[in-house]
């Protein structure tokens, strides 16, 4: 899988995921920065990272590259916010979805403050219509929410937002839609909901060891 803004680096014989550093210098959680062939790369831990761990787990298709336009929802701190952001580079934007006040505060201080396609939005998912940032039709949307309708949120976004023939991931949670489900049949039936929404599946991918009882969807919206 070739991008641009994502490495493959071995470090002490293990093969790790890096994003070329947009903010040089700076890192956003702990991570180590490397310099290789006279650029920097920051190391993009799959177990603090979803998006990270899809990579791992063998993603076919990275809908994410150098220009593309994003709408993150669930940003919470930022982690892998940052990390698309090195991705879509300085020609693409990330518009990060974020309620939580004070976790939104962290990711204005420690990634929108050094990146300048970082656009935070402190609003509720559930109120699309209410991002007045957003502008023009979206490429990709990245929805990563811990609710018992975050398919249903997802959904409203890329109705609002997402341009036809743009792509989702969609992080699953299994657990925050259903305790008692086998998490792969929750997985199954969140697919089945996109389909009948005009998504067509491309992917599924179970996200263990790094996330326990999540999932992860690839899809694309309508023709």
């Amino acid at each position: 899988m070739e991008n641009d803004g994502i490495r493959w680096i071995s470090v002490a014989g293990e093969k790790n995921i890096a994003t070329l550093n947009l903010a040089k210098g700076n890192n956003v959680y702990g991570e180590k920065l490397i310099r290789q062939g006279g650029e920097e790369y920051r190391l993009w831990d799959p177990f603090r990272s979803k998006l990270a761990a899809a990579l791992k787990k063998g993603l076919k298709k990275m809908p994410i590259t150098n220009g593309t336009k994003v709408l993150y929802l669930g940003a919470s701190t930022g982690t892998t916010v940052s990390h698309v952001s090195d991705i879509v580079g300085s020609s693409g934007i990330v518009f990060a979805v974020e309620p939580a006040t004070r976790v939104a505060r962290e990711l204005i201080q420690n990634v929108a403050s050094n990146r300048k396609n970082v656009v935070p939005i402190i609003e509720d998912a559930r109120r699309p219509q209410a991002y007045f940032s957003v502008f023009g039709k979206i490429d990709v949307v990245y929805c990563d929410i811990a609710q018992p309708d975050q398919t249903d949120i997802a959904i409203a976004n890329c109705a609002a937002y997402l341009k036809k023939g743009g792509v989702m991931l969609l992080v699953i949670k299994t657990r925050s839609i259903d305790v008692t489900m086998d998490p792969k049949a929750v997985v199954v039936q969140e697919a089945q909901r996109l389909e009948r929404n005009g998504f067509a599946i491309d992917q599924i991918l179970n996200l263990e060891p790094f996330d326990k009882d999540h999932g992860m969807i690839h899809c694309t919206y309508g023709p």
